[in-house]
């Protein structure tokens, strides 16, 4: 007997939503990529010849595969209301491949060429590494605790997305203030716009014309921005082989930097795929494993040099409503702003607090989703691991320029941040397994913690043995008091979990 297929949309309203918070969170990396490579020494024809279209084939890759997930698992559950993941380059891991691979490699060849030729290989050891990790990557997501997972990143969310854009909002305080406005009202509120326009389509309006009106954009920024509309077509080349020879040879140094924040970006991809499942879309994190670093070497092969992951926004969009429409969508407007160098015009156009404010409802969206996805007593473990990510965002933002302040706050600030997602989800497993009881499960993953900091991938700038022995040490301390726990404690006698009151929180 033949199965009934559901009649799941190709688009849909809501998709436009999700295509404006996904395609102003990508495009907001591809301007920084621009303004960061062509600033360091890069030439725009690396920059927007072959480096961004090159990224511009694996958010392509991602986006159509991703859209194809959707509709299987619609069939599957016989339903329409299936939300696409989002995709595209990872912020953090952006960043370290910027000042860490980037910088370096053209600052010791001198070479822009070769330089951007070693950043194809750097991209494409990193979608080698999450192609293995997509071999646990489903094991990895059973065994950690949800609370460990969504609280790490939820801390990305609270710092780097919706705190730092929630300061973008105020630098332009009138447009800001009024877009934010319009977005809490239409998508936290959930209160139908104007003219029945898609909410972030109302909102973009409304904020760039005010700021054109108000005089807070300068008209002359369009001109600026169509200066860079071009032709820049999609090339093949397999430069990222040469760029191996200076990899494991003058560049061999780089592979302690690229063997960690490799690991990071597939752990953040399989964190986003169980954020997403806590929301009613449950997608195998191998499978988006697997995706993710086949995406990553095929826009290595196009010249990227940035890899990719499903993103944090992905609880955005489905919060939004939106199908895979939006996935679709922001892949083939990428292809053409790529193809004709609009990147850049676009975000000389928009101000970046009009932007903004869709970013905010983003990092809002994970945090309450990483309380809402969690039993209420887990509530503690997820507040523990977002912790690490506020120590990471202020040594990430303030400790070049200003090293000594972030010295005079705390000297635990700077190796609190490094390998902030692996300490995050470490805090938070051991919070869970304390609150459950089973303190076995604590001295263990305090163990993990203390190879982690003792190999290097916490607590310390690069991979080494015994950086700074006193953290491992900690943590082989805290794994015998947890044994030692195990056997001598005894539960209180109070009231059993915490409820709303306990904790002054609620998921209505």
């Amino acid at each position: 007997m033949k199965t009934q297929n559901v009649h799941y949309p190709w688009f849909k309203r809501e998709d436009i939503d999700g295509f404006f918070a996904l395609f102003q969170n990508n495009l907001a990396n591809f301007v920084l990529i621009a303004v960061a490579l062509i600033g360091m020494g890069y030439p725009s024809n690396i920059v927007y010849g072959r480096i961004i279209p090159g990224a511009v084939i694996s958010v392509l890759f991602g986006n159509i595969y991703y859209a194809y997930m959707a509709n299987r698992l619609a069939q599957k559950e016989k339903r329409v209301n299936v939300t696409a993941l989002s995709y595209g380059i990872s912020t953090p891991v952006m960043f370290v491949y910027l000042f860490g691979v980037m910088a370096p490699a053209l600052s010791i060849t001198g070479d822009a060429e070769i330089a951007w030729r070693i950043g194809m290989a750097a991209c494409f050891f990193g979608g080698v590494v999450e192609v293995l990790g997509s071999i646990i990557g489903n094991w990895v997501r059973k065994t950690l605790p949800r609370a460990s997972m969504l609280g790490a990143l939820a801390g990305v969310a609270f710092t780097f997305i919706g705190g730092e854009l929630f300061f973008n909002t105020y630098e332009m305080p009138v447009i800001g203030l009024t877009v934010l406005a319009i977005i809490m009202a239409g998508l936290i509120a959930k209160k139908v716009m104007p003219f029945k326009l898609p909410v972030s389509l109302f909102a973009i309006i409304i904020g760039t014309v005010l700021a054109y009106v108000l005089r807070e954009a300068d008209i002359s920024q369009i001109a600026d921005g169509m200066s860079t509309v071009g032709f820049y077509p999609f090339i093949p080349t397999f430069g990222f082989i040469q760029g191996f020879g200076y990899l494991i040879g003058p560049m061999v140094g780089l592979i302690a930097i690229l063997l960690p924040i490799s690991i990071y970006n597939f752990i953040e991809t399989m964190n986003n795929v169980e954020a997403m499942a806590s929301a009613g879309d449950d997608y195998s994190a191998s499978e988006c494993m697997l995706v993710d670093g086949c995406g990553i070497m095929l826009g290595s092969l196009f010249g990227g040099v940035f890899p990719t992951t499903v993103y944090i926004a992905s609880i955005g969009s489905k919060w939004m409503n939106a199908g895979r429409g939006y996935s679709i969508l922001n892949g083939g407007v990428f292809v053409l702003a790529s193809l004709f160098g609009i990147v850049a015009a676009v975000s000389q156009v928009i101000p970046v607090p009009v932007i903004a404010p869709i970013l905010v409802f983003v990092g809002i969206s994970m945090v309450a989703q990483a309380f809402a996805s969690v039993p209420n007593k887990h509530y503690p473990a997820v507040v523990v691991a977002m912790f690490p990510y506020f120590a990471n965002y202020i040594m990430t933002r303030f400790n070049n320029a200003a090293g000594e302040v972030v010295e005079g706050i705390s000297s635990g600030i700077v190796p609190l941040g490094q390998g902030a997602m692996f300490t995050g989800l470490i805090w938070g497993a051991i919070t869970v397994y304390m609150i459950d009881n089973d303190y076995t499960k604590a001295a263990y993953t305090a163990l993990v913690a203390a190879t982690l900091a003792g190999s290097g991938f916490m607590h310390a700038p690069k991979l080494s043995i015994l950086y700074d022995y006193k953290f491992a040490l900690g943590y082989v301390i805290m794994a015998g008091i947890f044994i030692l726990f195990k056997y001598t404690l005894k539960d209180q006698e109070t009231k059993p979990a915490l409820d709303h009151e306990d904790v002054g929180l609620s998921v209505d």
